[in-house]
């Protein structure tokens, strides 16, 4: 007869789960709050391109602390209502 082993693990409790990426827990200093690499991510965009929007002036307003950028989402959510733009009839172009 064939004895099994227990694993180390089986009576120890189970982590608590960690929320996903992008996702802060309620009460967290940060709710409200997303950091340039999520906001990339989010938009489809490269770190690189908000970081040259930032120095640019024209992308959404961001806040520092240390070395980290974080963007207020609802600053992002005016940006980008901001950047809707009615469809301009376009010339006839060159005869």
């Amino acid at each position: 007869m064939r004895q099994t082993k227990t694993p180390t693990n089986a009576h120890q409790p189970e982590a608590p789960a960690q929320d996903a990426p992008g996702q802060t827990p309620q009460g967290s200093i940060l709710a409200g709050w997303i950091s340039r690499r999520d906001l990339a991510c989010e938009l489809g965009l490269t770190e690189d391109t908000l970081r040259r929007w930032e120095g640019r002036r024209i992308g959404p307003v961001c806040v520092r602390a240390g070395r980290r950028v974080y963007y207020r989402r609802t600053a992002v959510q005016d940006w980008l209502s901001k950047q809707e733009t009615a469809k301009q009839p376009r010339g006839r172009g060159r005869r």
